[in-house]
């Protein structure tokens, strides 16, 4: 546990986890990997992570065009229930393979969304990488068929991840603890 910011992180994964979960990863996608090979980062979360997986990508042999796309989620309240696309990509993805990345997969909404989007366009196939998996959180039938770690119920941060724009800089996943004032 430290302290950052005036709050108790707990870590959940180290940033030596982290770094051998990417690298498990990239292998695991270089072996399918195309020429024509897209990686599409979901901002913003996914920044830090596809930073390093396309990295990683890169020492495994794979020199794959890199995209952003910036997507909200929104609806009544605290649910997500429709998803806009705030920045898209630039790149024609007709007949490609393509590699979403983001940092966690939770409702699904979002990266169905997006996958859904990609196979419109004429995507050949379109693979998600995430991070951190939240299969009881799950809202959609999607699953990425790349996890770096399933992750327990509890709001998490660092690693590109915030809370409040806080904590993305966090080499490390940890999970803010709640302070008790003791009334």
């Amino acid at each position: 546990m430290i302290e950052v910011r005036g709050k108790q992180i707990e870590t959940l994964y180290s940033s030596e986890a982290i770094a051998h979960e990417v690298e498990r990863m990239a292998s695991e996608i270089a072996a399918n990997a195309r020429p024509d090979m897209l990686v599409v980062s979901v901002l913003k979360g996914s920044f830090v992570f596809a930073a390093d997986l396309i990295r990683a990508l890169h020492h495994a042999g794979v020199a794959p065009e890199v995209e952003f796309i910036t997507l909200s989620s929104y609806g009544s309240g605290t649910v997500s229930t429709e998803v806009k696309v705030l920045r898209d990509i630039d790149s024609n993805v007709q007949g490609r393979q393509v590699l979403l990345v983001d940092d966690i997969l939770e409702s699904g909404r979002t990266l169905k969304y997006a996958r859904d989007l990609m196979l419109s366009r004429g995507a050949d196939s379109v693979e998600l990488a995430v991070l951190l998996d939240k299969p009881m959180r799950r809202k959609t039938d999607i699953n990425a068929e790349h996890v770096g770690f399933d992750c327990p119920d509890h709001f998490v941060v660092g690693y590109g991840m915030d809370v409040g724009h806080a904590f993305r800089e966090l080499p490390f996943v940890g999970r803010v603890i709640e302070e008790t004032s003791g009334i």
